[in-house]
């Protein structure tokens, strides 16, 4: 039986983060209170979170992991990171927890740093890359290279931790040409993971005066699921996991609320896999000398959804496009998450 695996959140929203990015507006990101962001985080409230958490999360075949959000970890104060990470570690060395994740800019890791972090236990650390355009960095106020994310990995790989990328689509500057050669160059890192985020215009931020002024258009809802579409296949291909596409809903992040513009949708990710898997289903459909009028799909019972598509959309697609008058879903634990097979023929009622 795998394990089941629980995060431990810590926020230290905006702490040690030397640029104001012209998207960043941390207290509506995270979801925080402007009250809450001035309160200094400190190892007792560490402790004490971490205690309530485990008091919730079963005792066995877990696999516990406290992460720390909201900021450049490294860039905060170097006897605040060994108060906050020291708490968390007494857990580690317990056993109470598996793992310790953080995230941090590109230019915030050095040696120094990384040695600190080895020592308190540190397993993942996820870089804030963005973009590997200088143009693009520079107009997003970054205050980052691409030769520094270069180091930075380097280093991260020499120490032996678990690496993450961020990167996010449709920043100032930003073409399809130039995400997808981000991509590329994120690929050739060989990171462990990836996080995808379409750049949204929050209220309180540069990109919101950029955005009223007319210097800045968003990408659009479908535009945005397409491009991640594409970075989707690319990661797959070379057996990248990528654990989040778009940004975590939050009561802040809600359109109409502090998202003023830009491709937001609750649930992203499930609009980019039924693209990617309405994709295969071309594909398949395209190797049939006859297309049927009826049809059956087989897919694993997780992966209904995403076939189905938003609202039955890859349905009435295929219906439409290809003249099908039923189609039918059959769940089937023989095939992987990313395996289906199209059968000329229903033996069942339609969904």
């Amino acid at each position: 039986m795998s394990q089941k695996h629980y995060i431990i959140p810590i926020f230290v929203p905006h702490r040690g983060c030397p640029h104001d990015c012209v998207f960043c507006n941390q207290k509506k990101i995270t979801g925080i209170e402007e009250k809450e962001i001035a309160i200094e985080v400190s190892a007792e409230d560490v402790t004490k979170k971490i205690k309530e958490y485990l008091e919730t999360i079963p005792k066995k075949n877990v696999n516990i992991e406290v992460a720390f959000y909201g900021g450049s970890f490294t860039g905060i104060p170097i006897d605040l990171q060994k108060e906050l990470l020291g708490a968390v570690y007494h857990f580690k060395k317990n056993g109470d927890i598996q793992g310790i994740r953080l995230s941090t800019r590109p230019d915030y890791i050095n040696q120094e740093i990384l040695s600190v972090l080895k020592y308190f236990g540190v397993t993942v650390i996820e870089l804030g890359v963005q973009s590997m355009d200088e143009k693009v960095l520079k107009l997003s106020n970054r205050g980052h290279s691409q030769n520094d994310v270069y180091k930075a990995v380097t280093l991260i790989k020499e120490n032996n931790f678990i690496l993450g990328l961020q990167m996010m689509i449709g920043l100032p500057g930003d073409t399809k040409n130039k995400i997808l050669r981000t991509t590329e160059e994120m690929i050739k890192l060989k990171p462990n993971m990836v996080r995808i985020y379409p750049t949204l215009v929050i209220r309180g931020t540069a990109l919101e005066v950029l955005y009223n002024e007319g210097e800045y258009i968003p990408l659009q809802l479908e535009e945005a699921v397409i491009i991640c579409r594409d970075i989707l296949t690319k990661f797959k291909k070379n057996h990248i996991q990528v654990i989040r596409i778009g940004l975590q809903p939050t009561e802040n992040i809600m359109e109409g609320k502090d998202v003023i513009a830009g491709p937001f949708h609750p649930a992203f990710r499930e609009l980019v896999e039924a693209e990617l898997r309405l994709d295969k289903l071309k594909r398949e459909l395209n190797k049939l000398e006859h297309i049927p009028k009826e049809l059956e799909i087989h897919v694993n019972p997780k992966s209904v959804s995403e076939t189905v598509g938003l609202k039955r959309k890859n349905i009435y697609f295929l219906k439409k496009a290809y003249h099908i008058n039923r189609i039918l879903i059959v769940q089937d634990e023989a095939y992987n998450r990313d395996e289906l097979k199209v059968f000329s023929h229903i033996t069942n009622k339609d969904i």
